[in-house]
């Protein structure tokens, strides 16, 4: 079992930067890989990035590449997602999940433990 604990959201301007932090228990953080989503008012929750068990592959969907950044430290349990150069568009609550095996992977059904999740609102 793992559980999840994301913090970091918060109402930011156009233009701006937040890191979101996902914060996981259990001695097996190292053996997941760990992936970001995010789900707007009326939408479904949708793929953000995702990272290897080794931190050494990533995967980002289209619209946040060259401004979002995920990182992990196995040693704090930890993953983060770095979200520069934001835009209206970002606002959603994001969630963290985790997934058995190691590899990344962009399908929400792929992934076996979710975070509560975290406001980011990005004002105009």
């Amino acid at each position: 079992q793992v559980t999840l604990v994301e913090s970091g959201g918060g109402l930011v301007q156009a233009g701006g930067s937040l890191r979101l932090s996902c914060a996981a228990s259990g001695r097996t953080f190292s053996s997941y890989a760990m992936g970001w989503f995010r789900q707007a008012p009326g939408k479904e929750r949708e793929f953000v990035a995702a990272i290897s068990f080794t931190g050494g592959s990533t995967e980002y969907t289209d619209s946040v590449k060259g401004r979002f950044t995920i990182s992990r430290d196995n040693a704090k349990n930890t993953v983060y997602l770095q979200m520069n150069s934001l835009k209206p568009e970002d606002t959603a609550v994001y969630y963290c999940a985790a997934r058995r095996g190691g590899l990344v992977a962009v399908d929400r059904r792929s992934y076996d433990y979710w975070g509560q999740g975290t406001q980011v609102t990005v004002s105009s």
